[in-house]
Parts: structure tokens; sequence; C-alpha cells
């Protein structure tokens, strides 16, 4: 197993970032030959952190190792701070480009990756769950396959909200700053589910979608919700739950099933 961190330098950030990355492509034959995802060319996988994390999580809490020689995955995961994996209009904060294109073109040019959709992967957790969603419906051309654990789809939640309020998670100021303006955030292009539409509008070709989320993590509800609005429109998912909260034991548990269904989805 090849492990590492990289830094280059992002224009979408404006600054030297960092990421970390997983290669499955030093294991001895006796370990892959029997394995039927190494009779394919290798896949690419990008794991988004939830709020507070980093590129390192899915490393040192998650089972990124694991994944990536089951499954013939280069795993790359990077670092977008607490911005829900959207872009604003702010010099060096187009964090939904970062990571639907600018660490896509860098990584494929750098390690000689596929550039075939089917063979580019995106999930993550909470607010990562909500930002391989988004940015997946953000770049329909470039993502063949989403997993989303427990993802913060909290655009209801925050429409409307006024200055002075705040939530169990943050304040009117933080959310103003990172999804806009709160009046039209539902009918704005940081809600996934208008980018959907428009993809739909524009006759893209969507992506396979796994969603999973504890029956015990306080964003069940939101995550019901999104799961109506795929329902009413007739979407390619596989929706999952079970006992669970907020934590590492049920991300860990359920990745590995959101990539059983997705890896077969696009065969």
């Amino acid at each position: 197993m090849s492990t590492g961190k990289m830094r280059f330098y992002s224009v979408c950030q404006n600054a030297q970032v960092e990421f970390t990355y997983v290669l499955p492509n030093d294991y001895p034959p006796f370990m892959t030959e029997v394995n039927p995802h190494f009779k394919r060319g290798m896949k690419a996988l990008y794991l988004l952190h939830g709020i507070t994390g980093n590129d390192l999580d899915w490393e040192c809490n998650g089972t990124a190792e694991e994944l990536a020689l089951k499954y013939n995955l280069a795993i790359f995961m990077v670092t977008a701070g607490n911005n829900f994996y959207l872009d604003r209009a702010a010099t060096g904060a187009q964090y939904g480009k970062y990571v639907g294109q600018e660490v896509i073109d860098f990584t494929r040019k750098t390690f000689h990756l596929s550039d075939k959709r089917e063979d580019t992967l995106i999930g993550g957790l909470s607010m990562g769950g909500f930002g391989a969603i988004h940015t997946a419906w953000a770049y329909p051309d470039t993502f063949g396959g989403i997993v989303a654990l427990s993802s913060a789809l909290i655009i209801h939640n925050i429409q409307g909200m006024k200055p002075g309020t705040k939530d169990m998670m943050a304040n009117y100021e933080y959310y103003r700053e990172v999804f806009g303006d709160l009046d039209k955030v539902s009918e704005s292009d940081n809600n996934p589910e208008v980018l959907y539409k428009k993809c739909i509008q524009e006759g893209k070709k969507m992506a396979p979608l796994y969603m999973a989320i504890g029956k015990e993590d306080f964003l069940y509800q939101e995550n019901q919700i999104m799961r109506k609005f795929l329902d009413d429109q007739g979407a390619n998912y596989k929706y999952e739950e079970g006992p669970g909260i907020h934590d590492w034991n049920f991300w860990n548990a359920y990745i590995t099933k959101g990539l059983e269904y997705v890896l077969n989805e696009i065969k």
C-alpha cells in the first residue's frame, strides 16, 4: 500500500494545499489475483471530510487503506475547511470547483489516472456527504458514482434564517457567508435539488447515488427530505438506514455498502 501527502498550489483556494492519498499499486499478485476488482483498471475515489475535519480523517478514523485494497481504488482525501464544498465570490474561496475540477485534474495528471466518468467516484460523510452530492451534480460529466453518508442536507433548515439566530452547529453569520443569501438559498445553485433539476433539464446522465443514515442521527429528518425528493424525481439511487448515530462506527460500516452498490451499478 502506497500512502502519503502531497502539496500543490491551488488557484481555487489561492494557497498551497495538501491532500492525502492511498494507492493499492504495490501488492504482490497472491494478494490481488483472486480479487475481481483487480481484473479491471484502477478507479479513483475522492473522499470528503465532515465539518471540523481534514484530509486525514478517512485515513486515521476511517478505512481508506482497506477500501483501496478491497476495491482497487486510488483514494484521495482533501481538506476544504468548514465550507460545505461550495464556491463563493471571494478570491480563494472556490471550494466547489477545487474539489470538482482542480483536484481531479491535478491527480489525474500526476498519478496517470483514468479520465473516464465511470472510473471517478466521490463520497463523504456529514458535511462531506452534502459535498459529495452537490459536487457530483455540479460536475455530472466528471463523476460516475456517489456515496453520501449521514449527509448534512441542511438547506431547508437555514432557508430564511435571520440575523442574530443560530442552531446547534453555527450562527446566521456563518451560514450567510458559506451559503449566500439565506432568503433565496433554496432556489440557488447551493441547493443540490436545484442542481439535480438542471442536470435533468440538460439531459445529463446522473450518477448512481447511495445514501445512508443512522436512525438515531440528528440529521435523520433532513435525509428523509432528500429521499422524498429523489423518489419524486425517479432518481437512480439506493437508500439505507440502520441503528446508529453520527459517528465512525456507522460510517465505516456503510461506506463499504455504498461502494458495493455504486461499483455494481457502473459495471
